[in-house]
This record gives structure tokens, C-alpha cells and sequence, in this order.
């Protein structure tokens, strides 16, 4: 265990997977073929969530409902949860077609995961995908396989699919793993939801990193402990011994 540090909670989609906006560009993308009216950049805001309540969230808010993304896992809209699941599903079969053309590791990902495995630091992942996408990711990389990631969550494994912002998926990994204090735990991301994941689980660490979709001055503006370019600088930032 490095620092005290005893497991590390990292996002996919833009943290260690290379994106490009596919993420966003999907769910928009089926978002305009239900004739919803919202734009890319509001959709890139609310990344790394549950897509269906993502769907709920934006359908209540073209009809007035102004719900706080703070409260996007509490107060959810359940009136439209049958377009939003139509939705989903559409966006599903984009976003399945892109990874498996297109999965590919940020630059240096697979060293850093070594590296934390090598010091004592567990390795989970925690994404805004169902089961379905993430296993594309994780067969396409073979991190899991290669015993770089000892537990990836997705939404199917919390009750209720409950995502970010809300900890349930960093709570998830903590029991798998058997990591009983959270102040042993940092997380990783690009986005909003990230940040208040991080937040709300009371991590050691919330550490935004810049290589992904969601620029700095959307995610920015939530807590955060620490900033990095890339997922390859954790193991310089750890040994600065920044973290405490």
C-alpha cells in the first residue's frame, strides 16, 4: 500500500479509454432522432452518469422540470422512464459499434495500472455504462483478464443502476475488495459526476484529469483535490507525496 493509499477508483470513457466525444456524440445523436431538443454541450455537462436517468433527467428539463444536478440520482423524473429506456437502447447499439472498432487506451493507462498494482494499491473501475458496454471495453483491453483490474463496476451492479454523482459504485468495489476506509480511497475522472462521485464517498482524493472530452472549466467548478493532463502522471503525483 503506497501513501496509505489502498485502492484506486478510476472513470473509462476519457480517463483511461480514448474517447473523442463518442460518449457524447452517441447520446446525442439518438437524442435527436427522438426529436429531443438539447445540444452536445449540454449533454458533455452531464457525462459519466446513468444513461437512462440521463435521458429521464434531460426529457424533464425540456418540460420545464429544472432538476439539480446535484440531486440527478434523487430527484428523478419517472414519467418518461419508457422514452428514456427507447433512448438508451438506440444509444446502446452507437456506442457498442464505436468500441468495438475503437477501443483504445489513453497513452500510458495500462503503465499506471501496473504501477499501482505493483505498489500495493488495489485497481477498480467505475463507469456511467451498463454491463453491456463495459464488457465490450474490458474484453477489448484485456485489463481484467491480464489482473491490472481487480473489480469493474458498472451500473448493473448497484441497486437501482444508481450512478454517479451518487458513491454507490466506489462503495461497491470497497466491499468487493475488502477496502474498509474510504480515506484509503482516491478517485480518478473527467467529468461533473466524477467529482461529486468523489465527493460523496468522502475519498482521500478527487483528482480531475484533463485528457478527457469534458474541458476543466465544466468539471472545474466541483471539488477537487488535485489536477492532472493524464492518467500517467498519478504515480508521479503519489510519490510526491501530494496526497495526504
Amino acid at each position: 500500500m503506497k501513501n496509505n493509499i489502498a485502492l484506486a477508483v478510476f472513470d473509462l470513457a476519457g480517463t483511461l479509454v480514448e474517447d473523442d466525444n463518442a460518449v457524447r456524440d452517441c447520446l446525442h445523436k439518438a437524442a435527436v432522432e427522438y426529436g429531443l431538443n438539447v445540444t452536445p454541450d449540454e449533454i458533455s455537462t452531464h457525462m459519466g452518469t446513468n444513461k437512462i436517468h440521463l435521458y429521464q433527467y434531460l426529457i424533464a428539463r425540456t418540460k420545464g422540470n429544472m432538476i439539480d444536478f446535484k440531486n440527478f440520482e434523487i430527484d428523478i423524473d419517472n414519467s418518461s422512464f419508457e422514452d428514456a429506456v427507447k433512448l438508451y437502447e438506440r444509444y446502446t447499439e452507437y456506442m457498442i459499434t464505436f468500441y468495438q472498432e475503437n477501443c483504445r487506451e489513453i497513452e500510458g493507462a495500462t503503465e499506471t495500472l501496473k504501477w499501482c498494482q505493483e505498489n500495493g494499491i488495489k485497481v477498480a473501475t467505475g463507469t456511467g455504462f451498463h454491463k453491456e458496454i463495459n464488457s465490450v471495453i474490458m474484453e477489448s483491453l484485456g485489463w481484467v483478464k491480464d489482473g491490472l483490474i481487480d473489480y469493474a463496476v458498472d451500473l448493473d451492479m448497484v441497486p437501482e443502476g444508481k450512478g454517479r454523482p451518487a458513491p454507490f459504485m466506489i462503495f461497491k468495489a470497497m466491499e468487493y475488495l475488502n477496502v474498509q476506509n474510504v480515506r484509503q480511497v482516491i478517485k480518478l475522472g473527467d467529468t461533473p459526476a466524477d467529482m461529486l462521485e468523489g465527493y460523496n464517498a468522502g475519498c482521500k482524493a478527487v483528482i480531475g484529469v484533463m485528457q478527457g472530452s469534458t474541458p476543466i472549466e465544466v468539471w472545474g467548478k466541483y471539488y477537487h483535490t488535485h489536477v492532472l493532463d493524464t492518467v500517467k502522471e498519478l504515480p508521479e503525483l503519489i510519490l510526491s507525496g501530494k496526497i495526504v
